[in-house]
């Protein structure tokens, strides 16, 4: 009770000393920065503000291209808004006592991207945000790697990000800083996305032509994020085009895909008020591999997804914004031996922006709906099935005080979780949970010549366990010189989740959850009354400018995860105790160099890590424990106007540990000890080596495309696409079989042309 009376008085001033009446006696200039072209919001640009030739403030827009510039004392100025690629503008603006202005800027591509515009705006960013254990990532971004089949995807851009590590071509799962899938928090326009990835490694649920910005927090996230223990991935879509209809259609032997978007009212002044968005995609690589890549698998590669989403944008003149969204992504596997596996997951929410007229803030609210269903049959086993579904809101609150920034918020969440399996000794799992989880949060960011400040604070309280759990967290950045800056983030994490995956299996694609956990006992068998997953942070950095276009940056980290649940997967007894308490810890060391030109982009990133965990004396790898893993990736565009672009990949990384098997049994005879062995059998049960005490043999894989580009009439532009992945036919392993000592091995060298279609 005491938390919560200091929690809500500090809301509070926090709330009274933002308030309007603080700087009553100047004046706010604030909007939002589009592209002239279709409406689309133009993130991560300055906006400045002059006075004659001297520049006042300044400013940069966020995901939603707004801006706001407060504390202006009244006069006469020149709003200028700078962006890479866009033309600059100037717009002339008489500012009032006690007055807030609106206003909308569009601005038209440019025909030559001016270099020193694109140094200002970048510089001006680093100096201002932290950016520790952060990765933005655009689009632009994410097509300026190989292709494959010419449909870049996320999917395959994450597995370049220093720190995240990948299962590989097939099983789709990334680990990110020591953390697994299920310590990391997904969000698409703020709903929670329970599995982002396909089982095949290759594509994401994420259709890269629907997305406008990536954040991947790979640790030490402010207070703002919660309920995970690791790392946050926040993925927002873009709006549809407000200016005319348009689309997007792609095929290739591995997908095939199909975009719609277009104003719903006609356009006044140029640009209309709402716009959809509609997204398809569907992959048919199991039917044409078994034509195309005979030599991968006689009966194709066994893999099918489909991926909609769909999304209405409503704009009011003042700025006020509402989305309504919704998706359908589902995932078919269908493996040797007659195993497979399949997910379905849909959802839908509605989130808003309100400015209103006579504060300078911004109110957020969300409201969304997901449910994601996984099933898994083997021939050796019991089928095993995972259901999560429930619903998120919140309601969040930014004031713009110059240069700093003061956000405060509530979230909801309310979810059901239903597991059905069985373990390796037979014993029957069953566990069905209903959870609520409230959360309060705080953060000021405090901006500064040489520094900039992020304390943040988050009160979680988990309903179902009768747990709250405060969270301090700080990020912090100092700029010893122009060139050369340090940054720290860190903080208290907890999370209520834990997977159903594994740890015995050499690969899984099994991915479900659990909630809830009770009946926890610690390696001396006590019992352990908090059962909430815990986790300490620590980030550090160091970013130098070696040049105009080199930029390196070192970020050394550990993680200390101090309290997690796992399944007492050695069960043998239903009165053992169903979950065990253990602990883990990560600690590595990420370096990148990349170098951004006007025709190439190359960057090369190595890390160093180790991941164990800790039951009672024991101490093991985890299955996930890649020491080493280098990613060297690069592009080069050419020609007139620039229409060849090629572009190379090559991923190493050492083997991951796996347990061993010993030898084989049978259990549950029917007859006990007096069962006739010459007449009847049991069934088949497995003796495991110890855990994690070999390693799979190194994996790498060199990836290539050549893309030409031919612009047609009325704005069409079609794209053709060749590239190779696994050039060299490396064999990594994908699946190992215990009962058959079958392997599957990773995708073989899969050559493919692809066309691409914008109108």
């Amino acid at each position: 009770m005491l938390l919560k009376n200091i929690w809500f008085r500090c809301l509070f001033l926090f709330c009274l000393v933002s308030g309007p009446a603080a700087w009553a006696q100047t004046a706010e200039v604030r909007g939002f920065l589009y592209n002239e072209k279709n409406g689309e919001p133009i993130i991560y640009s300055n906006v400045l503000l002059f006075s004659g030739s001297k520049l006042v403030q300044g400013a940069q827009t966020d995901v939603n291209g707004y801006f706001s510039i407060t504390r202006v004392q009244p006069g006469n100025y020149m709003l200028v808004p700078r962006a890479m690629g866009f033309d600059s503008l100037q717009m002339p603006i008489t500012l009032k006592s006690g007055e807030i202005i609106t206003q909308k800027l569009y601005l038209k591509a440019a025909d030559v991207v001016l270099k020193e515009v694109q140094v200002s705006a970048s510089r001006a960013e680093k100096k201002t945000t932290v950016n520790v254990a952060v990765e933005k990532i655009t689009p632009r971004e994410i097509t300026s790697l190989p292709s494959i089949g010419g449909e870049p995807d996320l999917a395959q851009y994450l597995q370049t990000v220093p720190g995240v590590v990948s299962t590989g071509d097939q099983g789709g799962q990334l680990y990110i800083r020591g953390g697994t899938p299920i310590q990391t928090l997904f969000l698409m326009d703020g709903m929670i996305i329970y599995n982002p990835f396909h089982s095949i490694g290759l594509f994401s649920v994420f259709d890269t032509d629907i997305l406008r910005n990536v954040e991947v927090y790979t640790g030490g996230f402010n207070a703002e994020y919660g309920g995970r223990t690791s790392a946050v991935m926040d993925v927002t879509t873009r709006d549809g085009n407000r200016k005319k209809f348009g689309g997007v259609f792609s095929a290739n032997p591995f997908t095939s895909k199909l975009v719609l978007e277009g104003p719903f009212s006609k356009p006044k002044d140029g640009v209309s008020n709402s716009s959809f968005i509609l997204s398809g995609r569907t992959s048919y690589l199991e039917q044409t591999s078994k034509t195309l890549y005979s030599y991968a698998d006689s009966s194709g590669l066994p893999y099918n997804f489909t991926d909609l989403y769909g999304k209405v944008s409503f704009n009011s003149k003042n700025g006020n914004k509402m989305n309504v969204f919704g998706f359908n992504f589902n995932d078919r596997v269908n493996l040797a031996q007659k195993s497979a596996v399949a997910w379905d997951s849909y959802g839908f929410g509605t989130d808003f922006i309100i400015l209103p007229s006579s504060a300078s803030m911004m109110i957020h609210g969300l409201f969304a709906y997901s449910n994601y269903d996984i099933a898994i049959t083997e021939p050796s086993g019991q089928p095993r099935n995972s259901k999560i579904n429930g619903f998120n809101l919140g309601l969040d609150f930014t004031y713009f005080i110059n240069q700093n920034e003061l956000k405060y918020g509530i979230t909801v969440i309310g979810n059901k979780t239903d597991f059905v399996a069985e373990t390796p000794t037979g014993v029957a799992l069953n566990e069905e949970q209903n959870n609520t989880e409230m959360a309060g949060f705080v953060k000021y960011r405090l901006v500064k010549d040489l520094f900039v400040l992020e304390p943040s604070f988050r009160l979680h309280y988990y309903a179902s366990l009768a747990q709250m759990s405060p969270e301090p967290r700080l990020g912090f950045k100092y700029n010893i010189s122009e060139k050369l800056r340090f940054k720290f983030a860190g903080g208290f994490f907890s999370q209520n989740f834990l997977s159903t995956r594994s740890d015995r299996d050499v690969v899984n694609l099994f991915a479900g959850f659990l909630s809830s956990p009770e009946s926890l006992k610690d390696a001396e068998g006590n019992a352990v009354e908090n059962p909430l997953q815990k986790s300490r942070h620590a980030m550090f950095g160091l970013e130098y400018d070696l040049t105009q276009n080199i930029t390196v940056n070192v970020e050394p980290y550990v993680k200390d995860f101090n309290q997690l649940v796992n399944i007492n997967s050695n069960r043998i007894f239903t009165e053992d105790a169903p979950y065990l308490v253990e602990t883990g810890f990560a600690k590595g060391i990420d370096f990148a160099v990349k170098y951004e030109g006007s025709s190439a982009m190359l960057q090369a990133a190595y890390s160093l890590a180790k991941v164990d965990r800790t039951f009672g004396k024991a101490t093991y790898p985890t299955n996930f424990d890649r020491r080493h893993n280098a990613n060297i990736l690069g592009t080069y565009m050419f020609g007139e106007e620039k229409a060849f672009e090629v572009s190379a990949r090559w991923n190493l990384g050492s083997g991951f540990p796996f347990t061993p098997t010993q030898g084989f049994y049978e259990r549950n005879l029917n007859g006990g000890i007096d069962t006739d062995l010459t007449t009847e059998n049991g069934e088949l049960g497995i003796l495991y080596g110890e855990i994690n005490s070999k390693r799979l043999p190194y994996y790498h894989r060199l990836d290539i495309s050549a893309k030409r580009t031919f612009k047609l009439k009325n704005a069409t532009v079609l794209e053709i696409n060749a590239d190779i992945v696994n050039v060299y036919n490396r064999k990594n392993i994908f699946y190992f079989d215990r009962v058959t000592s079958q392997r599957v091995d990773q995708l073989p060298i899969l050559p493919s042309v692809g066309l691409r279609l914008k109108f």
